[in-house]
C-alpha cells in the first residue's frame, strides 16, 4: 500500500465556503485536488493499493482509497466536489469513526498527529500482514531517492503551498523512519507525488 498525507493549511472546513467556480480561492484546494488525481489515477486507469489523505485545517482528514473509489474523475472540479461533500458529512464523523461520503471516500475528525498515529500505528502492510508501514519525510535535506531502497509500504507526508509549521515538522520528524528528497529543485506537492510513484514503479529506478 502506498499512502500520501497532504496537509492543507488554509482549506475551509465549512463546505459552503468552497466554490467550484473558484477552487484556488478555497485555500488552494486546487493543489490538494491535483494531489488526489496524481495519487490515484494513471492515464486511462486507476492505481491499486493507494490512499491519499487530505488533512484539512488540522481538524479533519479526507481519505481517498483507490481500491474502492467509484465515479471519481481526475479533473479538479470533480475532486473538489467530493471534498466539499466530505466536509458536509462531518456531523456523521463521531470521534475517530469515519463518515462514509461515497465509495472510496471517508472523512475523519483527525488532524495531522492523529492521522499519522492511525496510519503508522494501526495500518497493515500491502500483503495483509501486521508489518508496520514506513513513514517517509520528504525534505530538501534528505537522502536522494536514487540512493535509497524503496520501502514496501511507504507513507509520504507533504505540505500544500505553505511550509510545514514548526510543530508539524516536529511531529513528522518523530514519526518518520526515513527522510528523502526527490531532486535538486523544490517541486509542487502533486509533482512530488508523481516522482515518488515513478521511483516506486521502477523499484528505485532499476526496472523499466
Amino acid at each position: 500500500m502506498r499512502q500520501f498525507v497532504v496537509v492543507g493549511h488554509e482549506v475551509p472546513t465549512d463546505p459552503d465556503a468552497i466554490s467550484l467556480s473558484d477552487i484556488p480561492g478555497a485555500g488552494r484546494l486546487d493543489l490538494l485536488c491535483r494531489c488526489v488525481s496524481t495519487g490515484v489515477f494513471l492515464s486511462h486507469d486507476i492505481r491499486e493499493s493507494v490512499r491519499v489523505h487530505l488533512v484539512v485545517a488540522d481538524e479533519f482528514t479526507v481519505t481517498f482509497d483507490a481500491d474502492t473509489l467509484r465515479h471519481l474523475h481526475p479533473d479538479e472540479r470533480n475532486v473538489a466536489a467530493r471534498v466539499r461533500d466530505a466536509l458536509a458529512a462531518k456531523p456523521d464523523a463521531i470521534g475517530h469513526m469515519p463518515a462514509d461520503v461515497s465509495p472510496g471516500v471517508e472523512l475523519r475528525r483527525m488532524g495531522l498527529d492523529a492521522t499519522l498515529d492511525r496510519i503508522a500505528g494501526g495500518g497493515t502492510a500491502s500483503d495483509g500482514s501486521d508489518a508496520e508501514v514506513t513513514v517517509v519525510q520528504l525534505h530538501e535535506d534528505g537522502d536522494p531517492l536514487v540512493d535509497v531502497e524503496p520501502p514496501t509500504d511507504p507513507v509520504f507526508v507533504l505540505s500544500d503551498h505553505r511550509d510545514f509549521t514548526d510543530e508539524e515538522s516536529k511531529s513528522i520528524a518523530a514519526a518518520a523512519e526515513r527522510r528523502v528528497r526527490v531532486g535538486p529543485k523544490l517541486l509542487h506537492a502533486d509533482d512530488t507525488i508523481a516522482v515518488a510513484h515513478n521511483w516506486l514503479d521502477t523499484d528505485g529506478y532499476e526496472s523499466y
